[in-house]
């Protein structure tokens, strides 16, 4: 018989799941993992992993198609999207079988089945019909979440693509709606847009990418309009109408309707927790719009039961979910050097084409705040390194507490962006200052030193623009 009773017991192995269930074998505790689906969750196998897979193909064959700009020559570029779906599925079974490896070495016992709570310190699980219950000091819900479906809008798999749909897309579509200019959606967008789509996006805010700074949301609608999307701000999709082989959609906007026709549509309308069928009933677990409400220990309402990731609300990212998870289990072990999560110290990335990252408040909300500021900008086309790139287009932005010189912000579009953002969360990590990352050297040739004059421009002090 296999053991029942544990220490630790998290339900969901996606990124916060697996990570806890890692940490607390390595702090001692006896620690059990279900997983109903797959380990590594959405983000591994239907997410993060295998989206960069795709936009990496896509990438790369931009490059192709610009090959004379470089002194290159490619003839007959083209592409079979069968064999690009293969890779990125390839990616993200690699990465699988890596985190079953891990909990494996970490002698973190796993059922692959479905759990729900049932009473105090009490999982059912339920492995296709075999159920059993386990016991646990300590219960971790790190469910994840789900994409989002509005009446109307529905994705069928056929016509109307959600995120999962897309990354196994079984033709080309010639026209394409995208619905919401979110990661999700603006990530496909540019996609299939890189692989000669035409693509229109439709978002219901006045902006594209309408959680990052105003600024940098405005260079990426230019960027992408320069790429040939058509970019539909203020807008809605009131309906759809799908026929054999095309869908018509009736979107919104400035007060007038129009139709348009599509062979496909992306919905990327946001996600909702998965807080279904969990045994929530009854208990002292709050529940807000899908998502569990907990504490800054990610602590419920219910002793014993902790909440982390998609589940317990934004943001709604896999290095959230994973520190939440590390947070919790490092409380409960009684660790000295504990900090709850402060999201302005989180960096969000999206890998569309150019890449746009951020880190901290943006300018509006820092103004917002009460704080007088410091901004500095330094542009690509002013960094070496961007130009033998033949990238450059982007910029570098730094927001600072004019009277503390705390970084406050930074945001970024272009070129690797997504790879130059941590330096700022390091920094705002060590609350250094103005001062410290002017005294900082930064290695030439890099893009990263756009970081150090961005900082220098807030202070009047750049250098090379």
């Amino acid at each position: 018989m296999a053991d029942t009773q544990f220490d630790i017991l998290v339900i969901g192995g996606g990124p916060g799941g697996y990570v806890s269930a890692i940490r607390a074998a390595q702090l001692g505790m006896k620690t059990a993992l279900v997983e109903r689906e797959h380990l590594g969750g959405i983000c591994l196998n239907w997410g993060c992993i295998p989206t960069k897979a795709l936009l990496r193909s896509a990438e790369i064959f931009d490059h192709m198609k610009h090959a004379e700009s470089f002194g290159l020559s490619a003839g007959n570029i083209g592409f079979d999207l069968d064999k690009v779906v293969q890779r990125s599925r390839g990616v993200a079974k690699q990465l699988n079988q890596g985190v079953g490896h891990l909990l494996k070495k970490n002698k973190v016992t796993v059922f692959m089945a479905a759990a729900k709570l049932a009473g105090p310190g009490k999982v059912e699980i339920d492995e296709k019909g075999k159920k059993q219950t386990l016991s646990a000091k300590h219960i971790i819900l790190a469910t994840g979440a789900r994409a989002r479906d509005l009446p109307g809008l529905e994705a069928d798999g056929k016509l109307v693509w959600n995120y999962k749909h897309a990354l196994v897309a079984d033709t080309m579509p010639k026209r394409l709606l995208v619905i919401g200019s979110g990661a999700i959606g603006i990530e496909f967008a540019s996609f299939f847009n890189s692989l000669g789509a035409d693509v229109t996006v439709v978002e219901v805010m006045d902006r594209v990418l309408p959680v990052e700074d105003a600024e940098i949301s405005g260079l990426a609608h230019k960027a992408f309009e320069k790429k040939g999307m058509k970019i539909m701000t203020g807008a809605t999709v009131k309906g759809l109408k799908r026929g054999a082989k095309e869908v018509v959609a009736t979107i919104e906007m400035g007060g007038k309707s129009t139709e348009q026709t599509f062979d496909r549509v992306i919905s990327a309308v946001g996600i909702v927790g998965n807080v279904e069928d969990l045994g929530l009933e009854g208990t002292k677990v709050k529940v807000d719009r899908t998502h569990v409400v907990i504490d800054e220990w990610c602590r419920t309402g219910e002793p014993g039961v902790y909440a982390i990731g998609d589940i317990a609300g934004a943001p709604w990212l896999a290095h959230k979910a994973s520190h939440e998870g590390v947070i919790c289990i490092e409380k409960i072990a009684g660790l000295k050097d504990v900090h709850p999560l402060d999201v302005k110290r989180i960096p969000g990335c999206t890998y569309c084409q150019p890449q746009v990252a951020s880190v901290g408040l943006t300018e509006a909300a820092a103004k917002a705040a009460g704080y007088e500021l410091k901004v500095g900008r330094f542009p690509f086309m002013g960094n070496g390194k961007a130009i033998a790139l033949g990238e450059p287009e982007g910029l570098v932005k730094t927001v600072f507490d004019a009277k503390t010189g705390e970084l406050l912000g930074a945001h970024m579009i272009g070129a690797e962006v997504t790879e130059l953002i941590q330096g700022y969360s390091v920094a705002k990590t060590l609350e250094t200052t103005e001062v410290d990352l002017m005294h900082t050297v930064f290695p030439h040739p890099t893009l990263s030193e756009m970081m150090h004059e961005s900082v220098l421009d807030a202070y009047g002090r750049a250098v090379h623009f």
